[in-house]
This record gives C-alpha cells, structure tokens and sequence, in this order.
C-alpha cells in the first residue's frame, strides 16, 4: 500500500479540525505525551518510508543539476513559533554567521508576538531572508475556501509590507491550489517525507518543483523540507543525536537534490537551563559542521528565494508542470 493511503484522508481532515478546536486548552506537556504516543505507531509503520523514502530520490525529468556544478542545495530556515522565539532570533542569527551559513527566518504576522521592522532589517542585511509563516498558526488557515481567501488578502499585505516572496503554512497544512491566491515566488510547506505531521503525505521529492497555476501562466515553486524538523527529531522522538539528520543528508547529497531543514530557534537552547520543551543547540551545531567539513566546496547554499529563482529559470515548464500533477496527486 502507497505511504499516503495508509491514512484516510477524509477522517485525517475531521481529526485535525477537531484537534484545532480543542488545543488551546491542553497544557503543553499533555499535547506532547499524545503527539508522542501517536509518533511511535506512525515511526514503526512508516519505518519504510522515514526517514528516507527511496523513491523521492529520483531527479526529475530535464533536471539540470545546480548551478556551478554543486553536488546538492543545502537550505536552512527557522520558524519563528512565539515570543521565546523571537527573543532567540539575533542569537540564532550570530550563530548561523560564525559558522558561514545563511538562513531565511518565517514570522507569524498576528500570532502571540510582533515582529519589529529592526529586526526584519537587521536579518536582510546580514544576508538573511525573511519570510511568512502562515498568518495567525492557529491551524484554521485551510478550513474552508471562503476564509482562506479572505486570510490570503492580509497574507498578501504582510508579504508586500515585509518584502517577502516566500510562504510557510502553520503545521505543514496545505492546500497548493488555493496558494495560487497569494503573491508567492515559493512556498515550504511540503516534505519528501514526515509521516508525524498533521497531514502525513509527503510529495514524495526531494527536488523543488513548479506548481502551475490552471487559470494562467502564473505558479510558484514549492520547496519541500528533506531533512527532519528539528521538533520531531528532538522534542517528539527524543532522539539523543543528530544522527538521522547526518545519514539522510548522506542519502540527499548522493541523489544529487536539496537538503532543506527546518529549526526553530523556540526549542533551542543556547546553554541556560534544561527544559523539556528545549533541546541542546550543539545538536544544530553538528549539523552545521558536518555539511561545512565532509563537503566543502560540493554544496549550493542557497536562500529559498535563490533556489526559487533558480528553479523558475532553469527547469523546463512541461517537467515542471508533469511533477507538479503527480507531486499533488499524493495530497
């Protein structure tokens, strides 16, 4: 059976409106046991699948390798959950500079904090980006077209306030069709595969891809995360290393596709007090050093919005557009 049928979709939606409604009021560490407990079910049924599926290997029609002849993309991004997030913002910002990287930063426009425009500022010119991250994260953005289309309105006027071109869904919900309505050069809210997620069918690619628009010429790309979120490796799972982030950038850097990671600067812990919430920023490090020491000179660190440009130039439309039919065919 295909990964993405092992999960009724139908029900899969019901459950997660349900979920939605219910969980301003469960405590923190209650959502966790549960998503912990679920999390162990998903990791023993999808060990096939995660955290490399085989299958999303495959570079795509008329792919033409990137540029300079790099052997892989390696692409970071933070989501910015909250305000304990925020106040992490400049240190993570430090953290990626010293060690030679550059990471795009996705801001919630009306979640619990407000992101100033020193910040936003600072970031961009020190080579950073900045992007979307949903618009208020409460997990209601997709529940129906009516609301999202009124949502996409004030996405669209975050997006031109703030100077970005690229959009994240809150929980990886989606719906690619409808981001047609926002003002996007890309999206992220996509994975090879991540079956911990509240919509666990991944596009089954570890390469970007065009979403063409039905109605005009118009699209975007979507950029799906290859590498584990750093939540589900550390918080959820527990996971003691960063090993299965290593061994899958492994796996990517031989196919030859994109190493996209997602960590939040929320769960970091630069060195204070122990938290079950946190987990230890030297696991981040490792990461960042691994990339830095065992493939120098073989990687394109690139923004999103780089990898956007570059995908929209280079890959044939007609490829483009038969990825995006069988990428959606799986949501």
């Amino acid at each position: 059976m295909p990964p993405a049928a092992r999960i009724r979709p139908r029900s899969q939606v019901t459950t997660n409106r349900l979920y939605y409604q219910v969980k301003p009021y469960l405590p923190w560490g209650l959502r966790m046991v549960l998503r912990r407990m679920v999390a162990r079910w998903r990791r023993k049924t999808f060990q096939d699948v995660w955290p490399i599926n085989e299958s999303a290997g495959r570079a795509p029609a008329g792919w033409p390798g990137w540029p300079e002849g790099k052997k892989f993309a390696f692409v970071l991004t933070h989501d910015v959950e909250g305000p304990a997030g925020l106040a992490k913002c400049r240190q993570l910002m430090q953290l990626d500079k010293e060690l030679g990287f550059r990471a795009c930063f996705n801001f919630i426009p009306e979640g619990d904090y407000a992101v100033s425009r020193e910040l936003r500022t600072d970031l961009i010119q020190n080579g950073f980006e900045v992007g979307v991250h949903d618009l208020r994260h409460d997990g209601r953005l997709y529940q129906s077209r009516q609301a999202f289309s009124e949502n996409a309105k004030w996405i669209n006027y975050y997006l031109k306030e703030w100077g970005a071109t690229g959009f994240r869904s809150g929980f990886m919900l989606r719906n690619l069709k409808w981001l047609h309505e926002l003002n996007i050069q890309y999206d992220t809210s996509t994975f090879d595969t991540d079956p911990f997620e509240p919509q666990p069918a991944g596009v089954g690619t570890i390469f970007p891809f065009w979403v063409q628009c039905p109605d005009s010429e118009k699209g975007y790309v979507e950029l799906p995360y290859t590498l584990p979120q750093d939540s589900t490796m550390f918080l959820v799972l527990r996971e003691p290393t960063p090993e299965i982030w290593l061994q899958k950038l492994d796996w990517i850097a031989r196919q030859g596709g994109m190493a996209l990671v997602n960590v939040h600067p929320d769960y970091l812990n630069f060195g204070g007090s122990t938290s079950s919430s946190t987990y230890s920023v030297e696991k981040y490090k490792d990461l960042l050093r691994y990339v830095s020491e065992k493939y120098p000179g073989e990687y394109w660190h690139a923004q999103p919005k780089q990898i956007a440009d570059f995908c929209k130039t280079t890959i044939p439309s007609q490829n483009c557009r038969a990825q995006m039919e069988q990428n959606l065919g799986a949501l």
